[in-house]
């Protein structure tokens, strides 16, 4: 009988790491998930600390890593109409704030696809004196 090098389906446990989908430099000061310590933003990306999110004081970063995106909904926010789709950890599926896909106003249009990242969600990791 002829041998098979891998073990039949029923054999094979499939686990789920915790690895994450980028991590950033650690010589960089760093925003991660306070829940999972996912890495989330690099602080050369942040653009404005004057952010409110739905729960409390939010950040606004040109780009993130290791989140996912929801479908995008029109929101009435502070500034106004948008277009914005949660977003939400990629490692532990938290909802972490929203990116912005549409801005109704045209001084808000600075904001379209930028995100919003609540406080309540994120720790600071690496280089923070």
């Amino acid at each position: 009988p002829e041998l098979s090098e891998e073990p039949p389906a029923e054999m094979v446990k499939m686990t789920k790491s915790k690895t994450f989908q980028a991590y950033l430099p650690n010589c960089h000061r760093t925003y991660s998930c306070i829940h999972c310590r996912a890495h989330l933003a690099n602080h050369d990306e942040l653009i404005s600390k004057s952010f409110q999110g739905s729960q409390g004081r939010a950040y606004l970063f040109n780009s993130v890593v290791n989140v996912g995106c929801g479908p995008a909904e029109e929101r009435v926010l502070l500034t106004g109409l948008h277009a914005v789709a949660d977003i939400y950890c990629e490692n532990c599926k938290t909802t972490l704030g929203w990116k912005y896909e549409h801005a109704f106003e045209s001084s808000q249009k600075y904001k379209e696809g930028k995100f919003i990242i609540e406080l309540a969600h994120m720790i600071k990791d690496n280089g923070w004196e």
